[in-house]
């Protein structure tokens, strides 16, 4: 730790100590502390171990995040959210909005894990990038993504055409990156900062084949840091990328990331030891702090985000035979089944166990969340026939009864009662534990057990989604989305056949002409429509309408953080933002504070945020 605490002395800024507990209740001693330097390392421990470091295949924010800090992206986005030059200097639309040209910053390196330069960054990168993601043999998760928008991408990808060089993507020459699109998208820039357009060296990638991206050495880096370590459930350390293009604006210089399977528990306390940088301050224990004289200028609100929240019903059940599938699968296609629980569903009091003091900023009854996207000053959750939703509680004790009795009436001889309902939760998130006991009880007190048995079941946070969700391993299980560009088609395609959540058109009674589920015919053709915005958006509109009065899924919040509160020396306001693709992960521009914020003042700086935000979008 010596030795630590040395190397880091040359990356620091002149400040006070931060003051400790014992120095907070000795005026005297507090204004007489010398002044030292602030390190700038963060220190932080997690549970959910990374499963992947290959940013071309992953969608997970966990993974994704991690990447964004060491691969940079065409644009990047400012604390406001306005875009600005990345690895693109400048860039332009052809008049038919068809054919985007990138002119790529010259100079930038790709290092190695040890900080050595391998290459230069060049257009070539994001061509070879998006033949890999292309690929359907790697299986890039985000593959969807790319070949939704451009030209023979998703015909390269379901093997229809061979030759690469008819897939819209093109280097023109060494620092010009032309991409040619299947129609107008007037959204495409938003998109490019999602990992399908990452860039990779192609002859690295060619070099170390399938272990691309399975440790740090097994990677290069253009980003602001490099992986200088990768020892999974036990650290990760980032290091500033000394070589990067714009390092002028990185100020942290190390980020230790350390493995513990109970760092939810573990974490607020040993931030008040000052041992780490950050923890999440769980519901349990935010009374406590908040009535310590000292712990609450500790800790703040987190802004809410724009990841959505929601419990989905699972139409492909591939749970153990011990929770029923069979039965669970007869149930969920019966809509009064479902809309039972739906307006059984008290998220009021699910959001208690993540923000009992504030609960409402967060809740939210529709999937898309507000003041994402309008149509000409009307915010889109505004739109019939969506704004019944988004302005009415679905919470009905009569109506949750009233469904009760009809899916009972019609599921007689058909399923089994009580339905067995299994529920997962994560282990690694303290509140989703409680939230889960709370629902279990809520639901089976307002409908019967004599109707539904809630399962939860307690799963290791690594793992869990490809365990859990992507295994359909669950009845009911809490899901999260986030937008990966600036068009509602991002929060509602990934419930289509080909998107993340794809069960939806697994729903029995909901086949049309074409032998496509309604939900998939109304999505085709809000996305066909490339003319009227207007019209575009008002098509998504009902269609995710449709989707919630169908009770395909149960609408519940806005992201918040892992949990309401934060203990942080960061800035939540200086970090970049943007609704969309991976900017926000980032910590560049981000400096270690004296002392964290504490809530009074994420007020008064969020207020003052919002109003410079305001002013920096109206003058892009």
């Amino acid at each position: 730790m010596l030795a630590l605490i040395l190397i880091l002395s040359g990356c620091s800024a002149k400040t006070k100590p931060p003051v400790t507990p014992e120095d907070q209740k000795d005026p005297l001693r507090a204004d007489e502390a010398p002044e030292e330097e602030i390190s700038q390392e963060y220190r932080r421990l997690y549970s959910g171990e990374l499963t992947t470091i290959n940013y071309l295949v992953t969608v997970s924010t966990n993974e994704f995040g991690e990447a964004a800090n060491l691969v940079d992206t065409l644009v990047d986005y400012d604390q406001y959210g306005v875009v600005k030059p990345g690895l693109a200097t400048e860039w332009s639309v052809s008049d038919d909005k068809l054919v985007w040209t990138f002119k790529i910053r010259e100079g930038v390196k790709w290092v190695r894990h040890d900080g050595s330069e391998y290459a230069e960054v060049v257009a070539q990168d994001f061509v070879d990038a998006m033949e890999y993601i292309l690929d359907s043999t790697n299986e890039s998760a985000s593959a969807n993504i790319a070949y939704s928008v451009i030209k023979n991408a998703e015909k390269y990808y379901n093997k229809e055409i061979t030759d690469f060089s008819e897939v819209g993507v093109k280097a023109k020459d060494k620092y010009t990156l032309e991409y040619t699109l299947e129609r107008p998208t007037h959204y495409f820039l938003s998109m490019v900062t999602y990992v399908c357009f990452f860039p990779v060296n192609g002859q690295f990638l060619e070099e170390v084949g399938e272990s691309f991206g399975t440790d740090n050495e097994n990677l290069l880096y253009n980003g602001a840091y490099i992986m200088e370590t990768f020892e999974p459930q036990n650290k990760r350390v980032l290091v500033a990328n000394e070589n990067y293009w714009d390092k002028e604006n990185v100020y942290i210089k190390k980020i230790i990331s350390t493995y513990n399977k109970e760092a939810s528990t573990l974490a607020p306390e040993m931030f008040a030891r000052g041992d780490i940088d950050n923890a999440d301050i769980p519901s349990a224990i935010l009374d406590e702090w908040m009535n310590d004289p000292v712990k609450k200028d500790l800790i703040r609100p987190n802004r809410t985000g724009y990841y959505t929240y929601f419990y989905a019903f699972n139409f492909d059940p591939k749970f153990p035979e011990e929770f029923e599938p069979d039965n669970w699968e007869k149930a969920v296609n019966n809509v009064n089944f479902r809309k039972a629980l739906f307006h059984a569903f008290d998220r009021r009091a699910a959001m208690l166990t993540a923000e009992p003091y504030d609960p409402d900023k967060r809740i939210l009854n529709t999937i898309t969340p507000k003041n994402f996207v309008d149509v000409e000053g009307v915010d889109y959750t505004q739109l019939e026939p969506l704004a019944k939703f988004t302005n009415t509680d679905s919470f009905n004790k009569d109506l949750a009864l009233e469904f009760k009795e009809k899916a009972m009436e019609e599921l007689k001889g058909k399923a089994n009662f009580p339905v067995k309902v299994l529920m997962p939760y994560n282990t690694g998130v303290v509140e989703w534990a409680n939230r889960a006991q709370v629902i279990e009880q809520q639901m089976e007190n307002l409908l019967g057990i004599d109707f539904i048995d809630i399962m939860i079941d307690p799963k290791p946070p690594t793992g869990f989604l490809s365990e859990v969700r992507r295994a359909g391993n669950y009845a009911l299980l809490e899901c999260n989305w986030g937008p990966d560009y600036a068009d509602p088609e991002t929060y509602t395609d990934p419930f289509t056949p080909d998107g993340t959540y794809n069960w939806p058109h697994l729903a029995e009674g909901y086949k049309e002409k074409n032998n496509k589920n309604k939900y998939e015919n109304m999505i085709n053709e809000a996305k066909a429509e490339l003319v009227d915005t207007k019209k575009r958006v008002n098509l998504f509109a009902e269609a995710e309408a449709f989707f919630i009065e169908e009770a395909f899924v149960i609408p519940y919040a806005v992201s918040g953080g892992t949990t309401g509160y934060v203990a942080s020396r960061l800035n939540p306001f200086e970090s970049q933002f943007s609704p969309f693709g991976v900017a926000s992960e980032r910590f560049k521009g981000q400096r270690i504070m004296e002392k964290p914020m504490n809530s009074e003042e994420f007020t008064i700086q969020l207020a003052e945020w919002e109003n410079k935000r305001a002013e920096a979008l109206t003058g892009q």
